[in-house]
């Protein structure tokens, strides 16, 4: 973020103000803050300095010094990695007033704004800042031509980081390539971030490439408790949308799978121990502590966030042979945020649909061979049921090239994205696209219901609802259409309701007697108040559920059953197709 540059800028101007000492200590180790205070100890000849004495005891005798001494002082602690071993070696209140103490760290512990310090957080540029960095960055370089513009585009791909800027602007100093194609570079490539922020363009004296700065944490975070859980955490939120997703994601049934799966995998912890929603959320407190995320209740639906930059790096760190298992995790764990939101409330369906858009940005055609691609359909009848047309339009227009791409142009599913790409058009006045797309996929349809097709079913089996392999299929086919029937139609619409019927049938077949009676028992109320109790679709529904709880009952076979002890027993009939039934044969016999 820069905080060692403000924290520099601060020494030099302490200077300029008459600061008497000014002690610059890199804190990222005990050791040597230990050695630069014998170092400033011997320099001011500190009372109690002991030159054969271990720097320890001389850096004791440095910090009673501060403590006492009527001189202004200021001592800058640079880049603290652990807090607590930091404690003994905090310079103490000075007794004149007239002393200053100044830490930069990455970590975010609660123990750093204790003892009376006061934390300041250190954000990225913004707009403005970034967009005068570049511009004076590259004037100062005489490359003022390589400004254009998307200088303004760059610096927001780029997440306003300062450090990320400072390398793209050595870069294009450089290869003397402008802003645009430097972008051009980032988003449609596939260079890996050390090659778009090289080790020579850390003109500003960083000491590290891009990827390491941002991952700096990662592998000392892995070691703490909950130990081995860091990596895999890390790389499950760099599948997500940088801007953030809800904690609650973190105690599905996915990601506490996928966790107990890294945790049993990892040789970094003795003996099993499984993992349950506290240690999931206790993970995200450590990558929080070390920096690496944001997890923040008072973000609501976006708690947890990283930065992009963060996001790429670890990315690219992921071994291929684990990416899937990634992959399928977020998806499942946006799949159950999903079907447990409320997704009348548009903010929190915005919140699923950037994260899906995001899972489908890093993974690609990963996501589809893991079998995560409803999501995309989900989202994209979530554009429909809002109203966005115009949006709906191109991105169902992308996904069914990919579906034909991936599946092919007869695949079921395929089919049903071109049906909603219609329904999409429908909605925004085109309605001539919309019924040449359908006309279309007529021949396709045939093909399906073909009787000599290979998917078609066999009429020697129990059939299975229109034209499906099962009836689970049939019952989802059929939730669907209802759920959008409802969405654009109304509850009460004649169609929704005979879908609402269809699908009770479907409950029965499949054996779901509570379901289907309790449904149809809806179906008869709607049709009563829209048809009348008269009505013959009424008496139908009414009828209906009498019949299927006799059947459950038994009260049918008792009945049957009293008929056949009567008859002859008749042989079992052949199997094979059905046959018309002939009556007057039955009548010779």
């Amino acid at each position: 973020m820069g905080k060692t540059q403000l924290a520099a800028a601060y020494a030099h101007q302490a200077l300029a103000d008459g600061v008497e000492l000014v002690v610059w200590v890199d804190a990222s180790e005990s050791e040597q803050v230990t050695t630069r205070y014998a170092q400033a100890a011997y320099l001011v000849n500190v009372p109690g300095f002991v030159e054969d004495e271990s720097a320890i005891a001389n850096a004791r005798a440095f910090l009673h010094w501060l403590a006492v001494t009527p001189r202004s002082w200021l001592v800058i602690l640079d880049d603290i990695t652990d807090p607590d071993a930091m404690q003994p070696w905090w310079p103490p209140p000075s007794a004149s007033g007239r002393g200053r103490v100044l830490a930069t760290t990455r970590r975010h512990d609660a123990i750093l704004s204790g003892g009376g310090r006061a934390v300041v957080n250190i954000e990225t540029y913004s707009a403005e800042e970034a967009d005068t960095y570049l511009r004076e960055r590259l004037t100062t370089a005489h490359a003022a031509h390589l400004l254009d513009t998307q200088a303004n585009t760059l610096a927001k791909t780029l997440g306003y980081l300062p450090l990320a800027l400072s390398h793209a602007a050595a870069y294009m100093i450089n290869e003397d390539v402008p802003c645009a194609d430097y972008l051009h570079r980032f988003t449609h490539s596939s260079a890996r971030l050390d090659e778009l922020f090289p080790r020579h363009a850390d003109t500003e004296g960083y000491g590290r490439q891009v990827a390491a700065a941002l991952l700096l944490s990662l592998d000392v975070a892995q070691t703490c408790e909950p130990v081995g859980l860091a990596i895999p955490a890390l790389r499950l939120a760099a599948m997500l949308d940088p801007a953030g997703h809800p904690r609650s994601l973190w105690a599905g049934r996915a990601v506490i799978r996928y966790l107990n799966a890294q945790r049993a995998a990892s040789s970094s912890v003795d003996g099993p121990s499984a993992v349950d929603p506290s240690q999931a959320r206790a993970v995200l407190r450590l990558l929080h502590r070390y920096g690496l995320i944001v997890d923040d209740a008072q973000a609501g639906s976006r708690a947890v966030r990283l930065h992009a930059l963060t996001a790429r790096a670890m990315r690219e760190y992921t071994p291929g042979d684990a990416l899937p298992n990634v992959v399928k995790t977020a998806a499942d764990a946006l799949t159950e945020l999903w079907l447990g939101s409320h997704r009348h409330e548009r903010d929190e369906s915005a919140v699923v649909q950037t994260n899906i858009d995001s899972l489908e940005g890093c993974a690609g055609d990963l996501l589809w061979e893991v079998g995560g691609h409803h999501l995309l359909r989900w989202s994209g009848r979530s554009l429909i049921g809002h109203g966005l047309a115009s949006a709906a339009v191109p991105y169902w227009q992308r996904l069914t090239a990919t579906s034909e791409r991936l599946l092919g142009r007869a695949h079921p599913k395929t089919l049903l994205a071109r049906r909603e790409l219609a329904m999409a058009y429908l909605l925004d006045d085109r309605d001539q696209d919309a019924f040449a797309l359908l006309r279309e996929d007529f021949p396709y349809r045939e093909q399906i219901l073909e009787p000599d097709h290979p998917e078609t079913i066999r009429v020697d089996k129990p059939t299975p609802l229109y034209g499906c392999k099962s009836i689970d299929d049939a019952i989802a086919l059929l939730e669907d259409t209802l759920a959008v029937r409802e969405r654009l139609l109304g509850r009460e619409d004649p169609t929704t309701i005979a879908c609402r019927a269809n699908l009770a049938i479907a409950y029965w077949r499949a054996g779901k007697t509570l379901k289907a009676t309790s449904l149809l028992e809806r179906v008869l109320a709607d049709r009563e108040k829209a048809l009348g109790t008269r009505h013959p679709d009424a008496l139908s529904a009414a009828d209906r559920p009498q019949r299927w709880r006799g059947l459950s009952s038994g009260r049918w076979w008792n009945r049957w059953r009293k008929r056949l002890r009567a008859r002859r027993p008749a042989p079992d009939p052949p199997r094979g197709p059905r046959m018309k039934t002939d009556h007057s044969a039955h009548r010779d016999l």
